[in-house]
Protein backbone atom coordinates (compact mmCIF):
# COMPACT_ATOMS: atom_id res chain seq x y z
CA UNK A 1 0.00 0.00 0.00
CA UNK A 2 2.41 2.54 0.97
CA UNK A 3 4.58 1.70 -1.94
CA UNK A 4 1.36 2.21 -4.23
CA UNK A 5 1.04 5.72 -2.45
CA UNK A 6 4.75 6.50 -3.39
CA UNK A 7 4.45 5.62 -6.51
CA UNK A 8 0.99 7.74 -7.41
CA UNK A 9 2.92 10.81 -5.41
CA UNK A 10 6.02 10.26 -7.79
CA UNK A 11 3.44 10.37 -10.61
CA UNK A 12 1.77 13.53 -9.75
CA UNK A 13 5.27 15.09 -9.32
CA UNK A 14 6.77 14.23 -12.73
CA UNK A 15 3.12 15.75 -14.24
CA UNK A 16 3.38 18.82 -12.29
CA UNK A 17 6.99 19.04 -13.05
CA UNK A 18 6.04 18.91 -16.90
CA UNK A 19 3.61 21.19 -16.78
CA UNK A 20 5.30 23.77 -15.24
CA UNK A 21 8.23 23.54 -17.97
CA UNK A 22 6.35 23.96 -20.83
CA UNK A 23 4.96 26.94 -18.97
CA UNK A 24 8.15 28.87 -18.69
CA UNK A 25 9.32 27.65 -22.38
CA UNK A 26 5.73 28.89 -24.01
CA UNK A 27 6.55 32.61 -23.61
CA UNK A 28 10.18 31.61 -25.00
CA UNK A 29 8.78 30.03 -27.92
CA UNK A 30 6.06 32.90 -28.62
CA UNK A 31 8.35 35.54 -28.45
CA UNK A 32 10.98 33.92 -30.49
CA UNK A 33 8.51 33.05 -33.35
CA UNK A 34 7.25 36.94 -32.92
CA UNK A 35 10.60 38.27 -33.55
CA UNK A 36 11.18 35.85 -36.04
CA UNK A 37 7.94 37.16 -38.03
CA UNK A 38 8.86 40.95 -37.27
CA UNK A 39 12.44 40.68 -38.45
CA UNK A 40 11.44 38.86 -41.61
CA UNK A 41 8.69 41.83 -42.16
CA UNK A 42 10.71 44.10 -41.77
CA UNK A 43 13.28 42.84 -44.45
CA UNK A 44 10.55 42.44 -46.54
CA UNK A 45 9.44 45.93 -46.11
CA UNK A 46 12.51 47.73 -46.41
CA UNK A 47 13.30 47.10 -50.03
CA UNK A 48 9.88 47.70 -50.81
CA UNK A 49 9.71 50.87 -49.18
CA UNK A 50 12.38 51.97 -50.94
CA UNK A 51 11.09 50.21 -54.75
CA UNK A 52 7.56 51.29 -53.99
CA UNK A 53 7.68 54.77 -52.70
CA UNK A 54 4.80 56.27 -54.39
CA UNK A 55 2.66 53.61 -52.86
CA UNK A 56 3.82 53.45 -49.34
CA UNK A 57 2.95 56.82 -49.66
CA UNK A 58 -0.27 56.98 -50.84
CA UNK A 59 -1.15 53.83 -48.86
CA UNK A 60 0.88 54.99 -45.36
CA UNK A 61 0.96 59.06 -44.99
CA UNK A 62 -2.05 61.06 -43.75
CA UNK A 63 -3.59 63.92 -45.69
CA UNK A 64 -1.20 66.19 -44.42
CA UNK A 65 2.12 63.96 -44.96
CA UNK A 66 0.85 63.88 -48.72
CA UNK A 67 0.06 67.60 -49.22
CA UNK A 68 3.28 68.36 -47.90
CA UNK A 69 5.17 66.13 -49.83
CA UNK A 70 3.60 67.79 -52.90
CA UNK A 71 4.00 71.01 -51.77
CA UNK A 72 7.93 70.46 -51.76
CA UNK A 73 8.19 69.39 -55.20
CA UNK A 74 6.24 72.13 -56.51
CA UNK A 75 8.57 74.79 -54.39
CA UNK A 76 11.83 73.10 -55.83
CA UNK A 77 10.09 72.82 -59.55
CA UNK A 78 9.20 76.47 -59.03
CA UNK A 79 12.94 77.00 -57.87
CA UNK A 80 14.53 75.37 -60.62
CA UNK A 81 11.75 77.39 -63.06
CA UNK A 82 13.17 80.66 -62.00
CA UNK A 83 16.83 79.59 -61.84
CA UNK A 84 16.76 78.05 -65.79
CA UNK A 85 15.04 81.79 -66.37
CA UNK A 86 17.86 83.07 -65.18
CA UNK A 87 20.49 81.04 -66.83
CA UNK A 88 18.24 80.85 -70.35
CA UNK A 89 18.44 85.01 -70.24
CA UNK A 90 22.10 85.47 -69.13
CA UNK A 91 22.34 82.41 -71.86
CA UNK A 92 20.76 84.90 -74.47
CA UNK A 93 23.38 87.41 -73.41
CA UNK A 94 26.37 86.17 -72.97
CA UNK A 95 25.71 84.01 -76.20
CA UNK A 96 24.44 87.48 -78.38
CA UNK A 97 28.11 88.76 -77.07
CA UNK A 98 30.19 86.03 -78.48
CA UNK A 99 28.58 86.02 -82.26
CA UNK A 100 31.31 86.19 -84.35
CA UNK A 101 31.67 89.32 -86.25
CA UNK A 102 31.78 88.15 -89.99
CA UNK A 103 30.84 91.21 -91.46
CA UNK A 104 31.15 94.69 -91.77
CA UNK A 105 30.04 97.62 -93.06
CA UNK A 106 31.62 99.89 -96.07
CA UNK A 107 31.55 103.22 -96.82
CA UNK A 108 28.65 103.05 -98.94
CA UNK A 109 26.72 101.39 -95.67
CA UNK A 110 26.16 97.93 -97.68
CA UNK A 111 26.99 95.01 -95.22
CA UNK A 112 29.65 93.09 -96.62
CA UNK A 113 31.33 89.91 -95.73
CA UNK A 114 35.18 89.64 -94.02
CA UNK A 115 36.43 86.99 -96.25
CA UNK A 116 34.66 84.34 -98.50
CA UNK A 117 33.12 81.85 -96.19
CA UNK A 118 30.69 84.14 -94.95
CA UNK A 119 27.49 84.64 -97.30
CA UNK A 120 27.65 87.52 -100.10
CA UNK A 121 23.95 87.33 -100.83
CA UNK A 122 21.98 89.27 -97.23
CA UNK A 123 20.73 91.51 -96.69
CA UNK A 124 20.55 93.90 -93.39
CA UNK A 125 16.84 94.92 -92.28
CA UNK A 126 15.80 97.96 -90.46
CA UNK A 127 12.60 99.89 -88.73
CA UNK A 128 13.06 103.45 -87.67
CA UNK A 129 10.66 106.09 -85.92
CA UNK A 130 9.48 103.75 -83.35
CA UNK A 131 8.60 102.35 -80.85
CA UNK A 132 5.02 103.50 -82.14
CA UNK A 133 1.83 100.78 -81.26
CA UNK A 134 2.05 97.49 -79.70
CA UNK A 135 0.39 95.80 -82.27
CA UNK A 136 2.49 97.10 -85.27
CA UNK A 137 5.47 95.91 -83.49
CA UNK A 138 4.20 92.36 -82.61
CA UNK A 139 3.08 92.58 -85.85
CA UNK A 140 6.44 93.30 -87.52
CA UNK A 141 8.29 90.70 -85.21
CA UNK A 142 5.84 87.69 -85.79
CA UNK A 143 7.04 88.01 -89.76
CA UNK A 144 10.86 88.40 -88.45
CA UNK A 145 10.57 84.90 -86.86
CA UNK A 146 8.65 83.55 -89.22
CA UNK A 147 11.61 83.87 -91.58
CA UNK A 148 14.06 83.96 -88.52
CA UNK A 149 15.08 86.88 -89.36
CA UNK A 150 16.60 89.61 -86.99
CA UNK A 151 16.27 93.58 -87.87
CA UNK A 152 17.31 96.52 -86.06
CA UNK A 153 14.20 98.94 -84.71
CA UNK A 154 15.94 102.57 -84.11
CA UNK A 155 13.88 104.44 -81.79
CA UNK A 156 13.44 108.02 -80.58
CA UNK A 157 13.99 108.72 -77.52
CA UNK A 158 10.71 110.68 -76.70
CA UNK A 159 9.10 107.43 -77.95
CA UNK A 160 10.88 105.28 -75.36
CA UNK A 161 10.15 108.10 -72.74
CA UNK A 162 6.37 107.72 -73.61
CA UNK A 163 6.12 104.23 -73.99
CA UNK A 164 8.87 101.93 -72.67
CA UNK A 165 6.82 98.78 -72.04
CA UNK A 166 7.20 99.07 -76.20
CA UNK A 167 11.06 99.13 -76.23
CA UNK A 168 10.73 96.21 -73.62
CA UNK A 169 8.76 93.84 -76.14
CA UNK A 170 11.27 94.75 -79.07
CA UNK A 171 14.38 93.35 -76.54
CA UNK A 172 12.27 90.46 -75.19
CA UNK A 173 11.03 89.32 -78.56
CA UNK A 174 15.33 88.93 -79.41
CA UNK A 175 14.93 92.16 -81.95
CA UNK A 176 17.89 94.64 -82.11
CA UNK A 177 17.71 98.11 -80.53
CA UNK A 178 19.46 101.21 -82.41
CA UNK A 179 19.73 104.67 -81.50
CA UNK A 180 17.93 107.16 -83.66
CA UNK A 181 18.45 110.23 -81.59
CA UNK A 182 15.81 112.04 -79.03
CA UNK A 183 13.49 113.89 -81.16
CA UNK A 184 13.26 112.85 -84.86
CA UNK A 185 15.43 116.56 -85.98
CA UNK A 186 17.97 117.32 -88.27
CA UNK A 187 21.17 116.88 -85.58
CA UNK A 188 23.30 118.43 -88.46
CA UNK A 189 21.51 121.87 -87.59
CA UNK A 190 22.80 121.56 -84.13
CA UNK A 191 25.72 122.80 -82.11
CA UNK A 192 27.83 119.98 -81.29
CA UNK A 193 26.56 119.73 -77.38
CA UNK A 194 23.05 120.33 -78.59
CA UNK A 195 23.17 116.76 -81.18
CA UNK A 196 25.75 114.74 -78.50
CA UNK A 197 23.07 115.28 -75.79
CA UNK A 198 20.48 113.94 -78.68
CA UNK A 199 22.66 110.86 -78.88
CA UNK A 200 23.62 110.33 -74.87
CA UNK A 201 20.16 110.55 -73.95
CA UNK A 202 18.87 108.09 -75.98
CA UNK A 203 21.81 105.80 -74.92
CA UNK A 204 20.94 106.14 -70.87
CA UNK A 205 17.08 105.70 -71.33
CA UNK A 206 17.22 102.73 -73.62
CA UNK A 207 19.74 101.24 -70.88
CA UNK A 208 17.59 102.17 -67.69
CA UNK A 209 14.63 100.14 -69.63
CA UNK A 210 15.96 97.29 -71.15
CA UNK A 211 19.45 96.69 -69.33
CA UNK A 212 22.03 97.04 -72.28
CA UNK A 213 22.76 100.21 -74.61
CA UNK A 214 22.66 100.55 -78.16
CA UNK A 215 25.63 99.28 -80.61
CA UNK A 216 24.03 101.20 -83.76
CA UNK A 217 23.40 104.29 -84.45
CA UNK A 218 21.25 106.20 -87.25
CA UNK A 219 20.97 109.74 -87.86
CA UNK A 220 17.13 111.26 -88.56
CA UNK A 221 17.02 111.65 -92.32
CA UNK A 222 20.42 110.52 -92.53
CA UNK A 223 21.80 114.02 -91.20
CA UNK A 224 25.25 114.05 -89.72
CA UNK A 225 28.65 115.74 -89.57
CA UNK A 226 32.08 114.63 -87.96
CA UNK A 227 31.58 115.43 -84.80
CA UNK A 228 28.05 114.02 -84.45
CA UNK A 229 30.23 110.61 -85.68
CA UNK A 230 32.65 111.01 -83.26
CA UNK A 231 30.27 111.32 -80.33
CA UNK A 232 28.80 107.85 -81.94
CA UNK A 233 31.95 106.57 -81.65
CA UNK A 234 33.06 107.68 -78.32
CA UNK A 235 29.89 105.91 -77.11
CA UNK A 236 30.55 102.59 -79.05
CA UNK A 237 28.22 102.60 -81.72
CA UNK A 238 28.49 102.20 -85.35
CA UNK A 239 27.08 105.26 -87.62
CA UNK A 240 25.33 103.87 -90.17
CA UNK A 241 22.27 105.15 -92.51
CA UNK A 242 20.91 103.11 -95.01
CA UNK A 243 21.94 101.96 -98.94
CA UNK A 244 18.53 100.89 -100.02
CA UNK A 245 15.39 102.84 -99.03
CA UNK A 246 12.12 100.96 -99.29
CA UNK A 247 10.33 104.97 -99.62
CA UNK A 248 7.92 103.51 -97.14
CA UNK A 249 7.30 107.14 -95.54
CA UNK A 250 6.58 108.52 -98.80
CA UNK A 251 2.71 109.86 -99.56
CA UNK A 252 3.48 108.18 -102.73
CA UNK A 253 3.30 104.35 -100.95
CA UNK A 254 0.92 105.34 -98.13
CA UNK A 255 -1.52 102.35 -97.58
CA UNK A 256 0.33 100.80 -100.96
CA UNK A 257 2.35 97.21 -99.52
CA UNK A 258 2.95 96.35 -103.17
CA UNK A 259 5.25 99.67 -103.77
CA UNK A 260 7.23 99.10 -100.68
CA UNK A 261 8.31 95.73 -102.18
CA UNK A 262 8.97 97.35 -105.71
CA UNK A 263 10.99 100.17 -103.72
CA UNK A 264 13.27 97.58 -102.25
CA UNK A 265 13.75 95.14 -105.26
CA UNK A 266 14.51 97.92 -107.60
CA UNK A 267 17.46 98.78 -105.58
CA UNK A 268 18.25 95.24 -104.40
CA UNK A 269 22.30 94.75 -103.98
CA UNK A 270 24.19 92.21 -101.82
CA UNK A 271 24.55 93.92 -98.64
CA UNK A 272 21.49 96.04 -99.15
CA UNK A 273 20.74 97.95 -95.79
CA UNK A 274 17.34 98.75 -96.09
CA UNK A 275 15.31 101.11 -94.63
CA UNK A 276 11.73 100.93 -93.65
CA UNK A 277 9.18 102.40 -91.01
CA UNK A 278 6.98 100.94 -88.14
CA UNK A 279 3.79 101.74 -90.66
CA UNK A 280 0.76 99.53 -91.21
CA UNK A 281 1.27 99.49 -94.89
CA UNK A 282 5.26 98.14 -94.21
CA UNK A 283 3.71 95.71 -91.11
CA UNK A 284 1.40 94.11 -94.66
CA UNK A 285 4.11 94.47 -96.89
CA UNK A 286 6.91 92.73 -94.75
CA UNK A 287 5.97 88.46 -94.69
CA UNK A 288 6.00 89.17 -99.23
CA UNK A 289 8.77 91.25 -99.13
CA UNK A 290 10.81 89.19 -97.21
CA UNK A 291 9.88 85.65 -98.99
CA UNK A 292 10.51 87.50 -102.68
CA UNK A 293 13.97 87.94 -101.57
CA UNK A 294 14.49 84.34 -100.00
CA UNK A 295 13.38 83.25 -103.61
CA UNK A 296 16.08 84.97 -104.97
CA UNK A 297 19.10 83.68 -102.42
CA UNK A 298 19.30 85.97 -99.95
CA UNK A 299 19.42 85.96 -96.34
CA UNK A 300 19.06 88.14 -93.56
CA UNK A 301 22.35 88.68 -91.73
CA UNK A 302 22.50 89.27 -88.00
CA UNK A 303 23.11 92.57 -86.70
CA UNK A 304 25.44 91.20 -84.00
CA UNK A 305 27.88 89.91 -86.43
CA UNK A 306 28.16 93.32 -87.89
CA UNK A 307 31.81 95.04 -86.42
CA UNK A 308 31.07 98.18 -84.71
CA UNK A 309 34.01 99.97 -87.17
CA UNK A 310 33.05 100.44 -90.68
CA UNK A 311 35.86 99.79 -93.25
Amino acid sequence: MIRHTAALIMIACMLLSACGAKEQTSPETAKSSNETVTSTQEEQNGPAATDTGETLSTDSQSPTDKTSDQETPGDDDTFLTEKEHTNSTAGTEASTDNIEKTYHMNANYYIKPNDKTSENKVVLLTFDDGPKEKKMINALIDTLDKHEAKAIFFVNGYRVKSHPELLEIIHERGQVVGNHAWDHEDLKKMSTSVAAKQVTDVQKIVKDTIGVEPQFFRPPFGSGNDALKATVKKNGMLYMTWSNGSLDWDKSTKNKPEKVIQNVLDQLNPGSNILMHELPWTVDALDELLTKLEKKGYTFVDPHSIELEAR
